[in-house]
């Protein structure tokens, strides 16, 4: 018996298009999974605002943060949720809007802030880091101001529950 020549050549023409559907595919996959909609936190100062944070609580989304982001309203954030309480390090590489950076401990205790924080424009790694004196389970971003304006300190508890 005799194969078909015609049907078991596969020509490079044919194998590029299946490659190409496969990476298109893939692209798909992945901006729609880039495009699911984000965790919000309700995070209540003592005062009682509610600040809507987005949730920041794998390795991607902490080293990505708020970069490039042109503008954050003033009743949203970012919370960053860690493993263990350290002094975790931040900075603003390609972040593009000034911020407020509040450390807290395992118990939502503010232990240090950060107030306006400004952009950084370098392109290499050398934009200054942030950092507390002492460990922090969760920090929470807002827009350069808003840590004032709602008059938190060092000391008050926030409010919120993670998943």
């Amino acid at each position: 018996m005799r194969t078909n020549p015609l049907v078991a050549y596969r020509s490079p023409f044919r194998t590029g298009l299946s490659m190409l559907g496969l990476v298109l595919a893939l692209m798909v996959a992945l901006q729609s999974r880039a495009e699911e909609p984000e965790t919000l936190i309700a995070v209540k100062t003592p005062k009682g605002v509610t600040i809507s944070a987005e949730l920041a609580d794998t390795p991607m989304k902490r080293a990505k943060g708020l970069m490039f982001r042109e503008h954050l309203a003033d009743d949203r954030g970012m919370l960053f949720t860690f493993g263990d309480a350290q002094p975790h390090t931040f900075w603003m590489k390609n972040t593009k809007i000034p911020l407020d950076i509040v450390w807290m401990d395992d118990k939502k205790k503010i232990v240090h802030i950060e107030h306006n924080v400004p952009i950084c424009t370098y392109q290499d790694d050398s934009c200054p880091q942030y950092r507390p004196n002492i460990g922090a389970l969760y920090v929470l971003e807002l827009g350069s101001g808003r840590a004032e304006a709602l008059q938190l300190q060092r000391g008050m508890r926030l409010d919120f529950n993670v998943p």
